[in-house]
């Protein structure tokens, strides 16, 4: 599962690139075309960015990649433990 998501990843912003390319490079007088052309980049980058996120997260479940550091101190968890570590007197 995990190979076909990541398949539908580079498929994805392949075609947010192309037709987000398509849709800064057209024409005034192709109004409609450049419309279609902007949901289908937006689409891509949707679908991208899920993709991107579910491959992340596969990887930090499966052991792969390291899980990111916790975003609050051990200090301010367990602060009874470190009562004399880094308080001023």
């Amino acid at each position: 599962m995990a190979k076909l998501i990541a398949i539908l990843n580079v498929v994805a912003w392949s075609g947010f690139w192309a037709f987000g390319y398509l849709a800064l490079t057209g024409g005034s007088e192709a109004g409609g075309q450049v419309v279609v052309a902007m949901i289908l980049a937006a689409l891509g980058a949707a679908a991208g960015i899920w993709a991107y996120m579910w491959l992340v997260r596969h990887s930090e479940r499966t052991g792969y990649a390291r899980r990111p550091n916790k975003a609050v101190p051990e200090q301010l968890r367990e602060p009874e433990k470190y009562a004399d570590a880094g308080e001023p007197t």
